[in-house]
């Protein structure tokens, strides 16, 4: 019995000690497998960080970044840290300032440190300016005295305030002022006067004509989706060559063509006049009439191709089935088949919006002053008036936007939410 149970226990003591090194052969072959996949998506991850995330992240940190007086006058700002902010500052703080302007004369850092002020307050780069010009002093000068000679405001505590406001590595200048808030000279955030109070107003209207067209895109492309959902291959196939027609075509080229259609003299302004419904043409461009037309016909493909792809997925056999039991047939349509189109219209209306938020050619060629998008002042900072830091500060927060919409999205419409109908 003992020879039999020493035999039995030989032929199972190597299967059991084969079992770890087994486990350990099969999470290489895993390892491996991950890894081949991981090499196979490397290009399109390293293209996407390249080309898609390192510039985004490049843009917004634009939006904080304030190298302007923090490097060029860091012995100022050195001893302005002990200042009480009250009255104007020690005699060292007027040495160092001369010191710093005279060294930046004749330089791109003396135009950046004028900029940089004015955006505090209007009027601080004509001071700066003036100084630097009448740089160097005479070496028995009182420099104090001199720099208040020079401009009397150098005797006021607000242009040193400014100077230690803006003298950090980091500012949060750019994103409070695009939302219409600042900074005083107690350091508490204020909101902005009326007068200069503009980027909210802007962003409501973003959002606010953004809503509108993707709700008049989801009221046309729904039906054409549907339309299509239930024709038959080619008669759909027929419909789809139309609706994705219009990428074969430049953007710019289809906002032209609508301004050779809606202008005065145009074609729709002829039809209108020749059937009687106006004695006179009517007033389609440079206003929300042209910016609505052109940018729902834009974006309505967006919002057809995401409904048909979902529509055509549904089975008939629900509604059918809910006919057939006696439920009318819009109940049945209300009640079965709309839920299950929930997806595609999340997608669709998320994907219009998105666009919508950001669109910046249409409004600006079809659009008056009041139809101008938040994308109108990004590029307005950004091309003319080179203030890196708004333009990404406005970035941030139409980003910001973005995000926020698409969580709520997920939260509510994402595919996880919605209930598909059931058959019971």
């Amino acid at each position: 019995m003992t020879a039999a149970s020493n035999t039995a226990d030989a032929l199972v003591s190597p299967a059991v000690a084969s079992v770890p090194s087994l486990k350990k052969r099969l999470r290489r072959a895993e390892m491996r497998k991950k890894l081949l996949y991981g090499a196979l998506i490397l290009p399109l991850a390293i293209f996407l960080l390249v080309a898609f995330v390192w510039p985004i992240a490049s843009l917004l940190t634009r939006s904080v970044d304030n190298p302007e007086v923090h490097d060029n006058l860091p012995l100022t700002l050195r001893e302005l840290k002990t200042w009480d902010g009250k009255d104007i500052p020690a005699a060292a703080a007027f040495a160092a300032l001369a010191n710093e302007l005279e060294s930046a004369k004749g330089s791109p850092a003396i135009a950046e440190i004028a900029k940089r002020l004015n955006r505090e307050e209007t009027g601080y780069r004509s001071l700066i300016m003036k100084t630097a010009r009448k740089l160097p002093l005479e070496a028995d000068t009182n420099i104090q005295s001199a720099l208040i000679d020079i401009d009397a405001r150098w005797g006021e505590s607000d242009i040193w305030q400014a100077i230690r406001r803006s003298g950090g590595a980091t500012t949060p200048f750019y994103l409070l002022a695009a939302i219409d808030r600042s900074i005083d000279s107690n350091g508490d955030i204020v909101t902005a006067p009326p007068e200069e109070a503009v980027y909210v107003n802007v962003l409501l209207r973003t959002f606010w004509m953004s809503m509108i067209v993707t709700g008049l895109c989801l009221v046309l492309g729904f039906p054409v989706a549907y339309l299509m959902a239930k024709l038959a291959t080619r008669q759909s196939n027929m419909l789809m060559f139309f609706v994705v027609l219009p990428f074969w075509t430049s953007v710019l080229v289809r906002v032209a063509a609508w301004i050779i259609l809606l202008q005065n003299e145009g074609l729709i302004n002829k039809i209108m006049m020749a059937v009687g419904l106006t004695d006179s043409p009517l007033q389609l461009l440079f206003n929300s009439v042209g910016v609505y037309v052109a940018m729902v016909h834009i974006l309505l493909p967006f919002m057809v191709l995401p409904l048909y792809s979902v529509m055509k997925g549904i089975s008939p056999v629900y509604v059918r089935a809910a006919i057939s039991l006696g439920c009318p047939p819009f109940k049945s349509f209300w009640k079965v088949y709309f839920p299950q189109t929930l997806p595609g219209i999340g997608a669709g209306a998320l994907l219009v919006f998105i666009m919508c938020m950001g669109y910046y050619i249409t409004p600006a060629l079809l659009g008056s002053p009041q139809e101008q998008m938040v994308s109108y002042f990004i590029a307005f900072y950004t091309n003319q008036t080179i203030n890196w830091g708004m333009a990404a500060a406005l970035s941030a927060v139409l980003l910001g936007a973005t995000l926020v919409l698409y969580m709520v999205y997920a939260r509510y419409l994402g595919p996880t939410r919605v209930k598909m109908v059931k058959p019971r």
